[in-house]
């Protein structure tokens, strides 16, 4: 199947989640999710896997079990590419990212070391520079207060040495482009413009 977009009533399934978390709600809706929702997912992967890597939608389920909301369901569809992108359709529309959201502590420990690293470290910086130069947002996550242990408070890059992750975004409002094959065009321009941040990452972090 070829991808063509989501419908509007797409969005308006997550609206009413919202609005009625609840197993009547789902279970009322559950076969238009699949077909609608879901099923417009599977072919954008599809669409993507030659040049980003194979793609994994993640449950509709909330891990409620350590969280006082116990509402059961997600209001957003989320898939995960091989190559470390990400795309999230809600009612608010569509995003996507691409980087490490949360570096393990290995990772953690060769993120550092490239940062300090006055070679790697500026290939970082100019990364971030172009990226956001194309009006990408980049964003580092878990930051700390300081610096981390070990490394000077005066650091050149001590803003970058002080993120536990890091990631580009970008969202789209609703808009009639959804519905079409123009919401894969402009993944993938997100993707390729994003693919340096990876790129980076892949060669001085790699995985745990």
């Amino acid at each position: 199947m070829t991808f063509r977009g989501w419908p509007s009533e797409a969005l308006e399934f997550y609206e009413g989640l919202a609005a009625d978390n609840s197993k009547t709600y789902w279970t009322a809706h559950q076969s238009f999710y699949e077909e609608q929702v879901r099923a417009p997912m599977q072919e954008l992967l599809a669409a993507l896997e030659p040049e980003f890597g194979a793609g994994k939608i993640f449950r509709p389920y909330r891990d409620v079990r350590f969280s006082k909301d116990k509402s059961p369901y997600k209001t957003h569809l989320a898939a995960w590419l091989d190559e470390g992108n990400y795309i999230q359709l809600s009612a608010d529309g569509l995003a996507a990212g691409c980087g490490i959201y949360q570096l393990e502590g290995d990772q953690l420990e060769r993120y550092r070391r490239a940062v300090d690293d006055e070679k790697s470290g500026a290939a970082l910086t100019g990364v971030i520079e172009r990226i956001e130069g194309d009006r990408i947002v980049v964003h580092g996550h878990g930051s700390l207060k300081t610096a981390p242990r070990g490394y000077a408070k005066d650091h050149p890059r001590v803003d970058l040495l002080r993120h536990k992750g890091i990631t580009t975004w970008k969202e789209w409002q609703p808009a009639a482009w959804l519905g079409t094959k123009a919401a894969q065009t402009r993944i993938v321009e997100f993707f390729r413009k994003s693919r340096p941040l990876q790129e980076w990452l892949d060669v001085h972090v790699g995985r745990s």
